[in-house]
């Protein structure tokens, strides 16, 4: 970070139509000179912009544009996940990165729990058997006593572990490194040993950013260690799993189930395989909009803008390399890891 002098700071602020402005766009006015941009005005917004704001975040346009950030230095992602802004001009140039570490961990662990429930509860079935006018008792799944494990050790799989635990899962992490007597999670394994651990688990959480390191990692050979009971949730990113090896492992019931908040292609193509099949549960890539979490994702940056105005070090800066904000977690001195 560069700015540390009482100018103003330049910002661009990236949009889209139909998404909603920041509701402390004022605010941030009041501490910077704003040029708000769509993706096809981008470039000429980065010229002489000293940082950023990636409001648009699914937005692609910050790599068509880079050739004219000639001042950059702070980009911030209104997002958790960064994975489409790590493009080689931004891994290599002296411009920070952060990102919205924190804001959607206890939603998106919320979810996961309400997706394990609906899971082992058949909650699914009965809304199905109801549409079609039929009772049909079945037995359920006792939760508490299962197993899951999280791929992702970093916030929002932390914040899933947590919440599993709460309500009597046991639950293991898989990260970059081995940890024993982790806080969250007891015992973390390294993310290959994935396929000899997957076996034990009743469900598997994917939570991990997506890096060249996690893009696929639950593939043919994690589907087929997995329970033929098993049930997979992903709320990472669509690209962590191997679509078409899943496809075939749902049908020929390598596993039990899948819910998807996140899929490969979104919005998902109206001729996709998951939209009919009864074993998959899709929701649109919504596990953490929670109602305000926008007004979160601006009143977070605009905390950023001022410690950025004063010089001081910023909150959420994420290692270019490998994707993800590393912060230790408040009661251990490891580093969280994907």
């Amino acid at each position: 970070m560069k700015h540390a002098d009482s100018n103003r700071p330049r910002l661009a602020l990236l949009t889209a139509a139909g998404v909603p402005e920041p509701h402390n766009l004022d605010a941030i006015r009041e501490r910077a000179d704003v040029v708000i941009a769509h993706a096809d005005g981008l470039a000429e917004a980065l010229h002489g912009a000293d940082a950023v704001l990636l409001w648009d975040f699914f937005s692609s346009a910050l790599s068509d544009a880079w050739h004219a950030a000639d001042t950059l230095d702070w980009v911030h992602v209104a997002a958790a996940g960064v994975d489409a802004m790590l493009f080689d001009g931004l891994r290599q140039a002296p411009v920070t990165l952060t990102n919205a570490h924190g804001t959607f961990s206890q939603p998106i662990a919320e979810f996961v729990l309400a997706s394990v429930l609906a899971h082992d509860k058949q909650l699914h079935l009965s809304k199905a058997l109801q549409q079609e006018r039929t009772w049909k008792h079945r037995e359920l799944t006792r939760t508490a006593g299962s197993r899951a494990i999280v791929v992702g050790t970093g916030g929002i799989g932390r914040a899933t572990a947590r919440l599993l635990r709460a309500v009597g899962l046991q639950v293991e992490g898989a990260g970059r490194r081995p940890r024993a007597n982790d806080p969250d999670f007891g015992t973390v394994f390294t993310s290959d040993e994935l396929a000899d651990r997957v076996g034990e688990a009743d469900h598997v959480v994917l939570a991990a950013p997506l890096t060249e390191a996690t893009r696929g990692i639950v593939n043919a050979e994690v589907l087929a260690a997995m329970k033929p009971s098993a049930h997979l949730v992903n709320i990472g990113r669509g690209a962590l799993v191997d679509e078409p090896a899943l496809i075939e492992a749902l049908r020929r019931g390598e596993i039990a189930a899948a819910s998807l908040d996140v899929v490969s292609v979104e919005p998902m193509p109206e001729d996709h395989p998951f939209w009919g099949m009864g074993n998959v549960h899709i929701s649109a890539h919504m596990s953490g909009d929670v109602h305000g979490w926008r007004d979160e994702l601006a009143d977070q940056f605009l905390e950023n803008l001022d410690a950025y105005i004063a010089g001081r070090g910023l909150a959420n800066v994420v290692d270019k390399d490998r994707g993800y904000v590393s912060t230790a977690p408040a009661s251990s001195s490891a580093r969280q890891d994907p």
